[in-house]
């Protein structure tokens, strides 16, 4: 059986999706942007600054999940322009512990929803 995830702490869904999905004991999560949720604006300043708000979007779906980043299985982070990376990376690694990071991929694509230049998605057991 599933259950819903959904958070105002996290941007709404702009589809036909949700924020996440608990199936048994692993959550899904759908891909996060840099969406503000207070202000519904995008936080696009600097990638910094940007990927801390995609992981912050991330953090608030995992705990309504009652989860956290100790949970997460795998990442998969999708990027506008690879030489971003190293500044997307930095960032990324103050949310995870190296020795416990998750399995992860990077791909570098065309366009993402409304033309962000980072998405991160994730899978997380309890």
């Amino acid at each position: 059986m599933k259950k819903i995830i959904n958070t105002s702490k996290a941007p709404a869904p702009i589809g036909p999706y949700n924020q996440a999905v608990l199936s048994g004991n692993t959550l899904y999560t759908s891909g996060q942007i840099a969406l503000d949720p207070i202000t519904g604006e995008l936080v696009l300043d600097d990638i910094k600054k940007e990927t801390t708000q995609v992981l912050e979007n991330m953090k608030a779906v995992l705990n309504e999940a009652e989860m956290s980043f100790e949970n997460v299985v795998k990442t998969s982070i999708f990027i506008s322009d690879m030489n971003n990376f190293s500044a997307i990376n930095e960032v990324y690694a103050t949310y995870f512990d190296e020795k416990n990071a998750p399995a992860r991929e990077t791909v570098e694509v065309a366009n993402l929803p409304k033309f962000v230049n980072v998405e991160i998605s994730m899978i997380a057991i309890k």
